[in-house]
């Protein structure tokens, strides 16, 4: 698997418009997208930083994950993207043969058309970790 970059920091937050007013009035970075993505339960709100992005994760049900993962006490980060450049299939199938658990057996559609697939945090080092590339 090649990574070629971090691609976003995703955070898990309860409210977009609560937040929002510190990325943007007290770290001057501006939203460029808000997106709801229906299959994952989520509305992302998207700003940069330099060439990483920051997602902003707001659960629209009590079944997603992300809501799930706040009402454990999750709090700031909720996973790191990397940017694969031999494809998010390939790089998923590489880290099965390498005994990595993986919680997306095949790429799926995201947030602003790309492909994604996750590992899980269990044998990540803890760390919810996102695979992804541009939908071709």
């Amino acid at each position: 698997m090649k990574i070629s970059r971090i691609d976003h920091l995703g955070i898990g937050v309860e409210s977009i418009e609560a937040v929002l007013p510190y990325f943007e009035n007290v770290l001057g970075l501006k939203c460029y997208a808000v997106e709801e993505v229906a299959d994952q339960k989520v509305k992302t709100a998207f700003l940069k930083c330099g060439e990483v992005k920051i997602e902003l994760l707001e659960p629209t049900s009590p079944e997603s994950a992300v809501a799930k993962w706040l009402e454990k006490g999750g709090k700031g980060v909720h996973h790191v993207a990397f940017a694969v450049e031999d494809g998010v299939a390939e790089a998923l199938a590489e880290c099965e043969g390498k005994e990595i658990r993986l919680i997306d057996k095949a790429p799926r559609l995201g947030a602003e058309n790309m492909m994604i697939g996750f590992l899980h945090p269990k044998c990540t080092a803890g760390i919810l970790t996102e695979l992804c590339e541009p939908k071709k």
